[in-house]
């Protein structure tokens, strides 16, 4: 029976990971839309993180991650020019389901040993909204979730071995330096477990050769990468560019990244929030009826050593987001019993269920879900004689690598949450009957239907509808105290859909 509702939540996996969903800017902005650019020569629009003196993203993880899936497919692709964005993206999606399936089941399976814990536990990851949702997006957390899970096993074989377990402990400093890298959250889980090796490297003091040298190896690598990828007098990766490397200062963007995030002052501009938000907020909103069987821990097995190593020194940081806890959330599950009692089991599968379903809907199929359509379609738009602006309001900023642009044919003017009024100054002069400009506006957006028929020859410019799509939710326009609870609801939900307008005035 477990093994038919397995494969029933593995296809809900499937239809999350091809759902266009836009959970947050980090998913394209700290992934796929730093390397396309290189990959494929299309316009991309790079971060502060990477255009920073001191820049603190490493591309190594990124290359890795993205850019062989991404070389891949050119290779294959027929003819010379490039796959078109809407493949490489949903290519990705289905990697990262690919990667989240075989690689985290996988090591919850080693880790836990007894075989009816184990079927609980694959269960209530693969039923989990994290894993439909954040495991198949291009997040930095999903391959750090794979990176702990990973290191966990690998702790487990070493400090288990009678031998000195030389593989393990060399793959052991390849994943660490590789996920360390990858996002500097890392060593917080798995400071604890790791503590657990030093008896078996007192035992078998001959396996830190292997530990030592991966780890020197992975970390020259991934250095030699960055400094090539960030240094303009060193254009490419080659055997004749390491002579330059000598003459160039190391970048080495860990070091970076805790010293940004040393600092309040930085941390200030992203959000602070009080030091109890991940336990008492993120953890719940994450877990859901599952925060209520955390009380039914009885072991201090490597997963919950794991667990609480991370939360505990990533709540010590003001900036906390739910995002950064999703490393532990497989490693909850797999460590939690249900209730025992029929009818409370009743009731907590009822709720577990209903709880990620719609969480799973929310996040996985209507946040922000018309941005990547969008922005498809936008790409697929005829060229025009003079380029064509498209201005975007209220949404969540565009990707620009879905575009496939190789030129500035198509100009995108992210107004985010600005005012009314900054969006008719931005938009009428683009109101020109010889050009094809557009606006992209969620449709709960009130404002504009003042501007969709032709009301007075005085209007500043008219908006024609083009496209839409329905399946996209802005959470982000809810204004709850000017417009009050009910009227918010009805008009973010009632009216939901992103659409794009073409700009024109009267009389074209």
């Amino acid at each position: 029976m477990w093994r038919r509702v397995y494969l029933l939540l593995l296809a809900v996996r499937v239809y999350f990971a091809l759902s266009p969903s836009y959970i947050h800017p980090d998913e394209h902005f700290q992934g796929p839309e730093v390397i396309a650019g290189d990959i494929f020569d299309w316009r991309i629009t790079k971060t502060w993180e990477f255009t920073s003196s001191a820049p603190i993203r490493s591309a190594f993880p990124l290359w890795v991650v993205y850019g062989i899936p991404m070389h891949l497919l050119r290779w294959i692709a027929p003819g010379s020019e490039p796959p078109s964005p809407w493949l490489v993206f949903n290519t990705l999606r289905v990697l990262f389901f690919l990667i989240s399936f075989v690689l985290e089941d996988w090591a919850l399976q080693e880790l836990i040993a007894s075989p009816r814990l184990r079927r609980t536990s694959l269960l209530l990851l693969a039923s989990s909204f994290v894993t439909w949702t954040y495991q198949t997006h291009t997040f930095s957390n999903a391959v750090e979730t794979i990176g702990v899970a990973w290191a966990l096993v690998l702790i487990q074989r070493i400090k288990t071995s009678k031998e000195a377990a030389w593989l393990s402990s060399g793959l052991f400093g390849m994943t660490v330096v590789f996920c360390f890298f990858n996002r500097i959250t890392f060593p917080a889980f798995i400071l604890l477990p790791a503590s657990q090796l030093f008896p078996h490297f007192l035992r078998h003091p001959t396996c830190i050769i292997p530990l030592t040298f991966t780890t020197l190896l992975t970390a020259g690598a991934a250095v030699y990468y960055d400094t090539v990828f960030y240094s303009v007098n060193i254009p490419t990766i080659s055997l004749t560019s390491l002579a330059s490397l000598f003459e160039t200062a190391p970048v080495i963007t860990p070091i970076n990244n805790l010293l940004y995030n040393a600092s309040p002052a930085n941390l200030s501009h992203h959000g602070l929030h009080p030091r109890w938000t991940h336990f008492l907020v993120n953890l719940p909103q994450l877990l859901g009826p599952a925060i209520f069987c955390l009380v039914t821990i009885r072991q201090a097995s490597l997963p919950v050593l794991s667990a609480i190593s991370g939360i505990s020194l990533l709540s010590i940081f003001p900036h906390q987001e739910a995002r950064f806890l999703i490393p532990a959330v497989p490693l909850l599950l797999c460590s939690i019993s249900l209730p025992r009692n029929k009818i409370l089991n009743k009731l907590w599968i009822t709720s577990w269920i209903i709880f990620n379903v719609l969480l799973g809907t929310l996040f996985g199929v209507f946040h922000q879900g018309g941005v990547v359509p969008a922005q498809v379609y936008l790409g697929s738009l005829p060229p025009t004689p003079t380029p064509t602006t498209a201005v975007w309001w209220k949404t969540y900023s565009p990707p620009t690598w879905l575009l496939g642009a190789k030129d500035d044919s198509l100009i995108t003017v992210d107004l985010m949450g600005s005012s009314l009024d900054k969006l008719i100054e931005t938009v009428k002069p683009l109101a020109d009957c010889s050009q094809e400009n557009y606006l992209i506006a969620p449709m709960s957006a009130t404002a504009l239907d003042q501007f969709a028929s032709v009301n007075s020859p005085s209007q500043p410019f008219t908006l024609e509808k083009k496209w839409e799509y329905m399946n996209h939710l802005n959470l982000d326009d809810m204004d709850f105290v000017s417009d009050g609870v009910l009227f918010t609801v009805q008009r973010v939900v009632g009216r939901r859909g992103l659409a794009v307008w073409r700009i024109g005035k009267i009389g074209c």
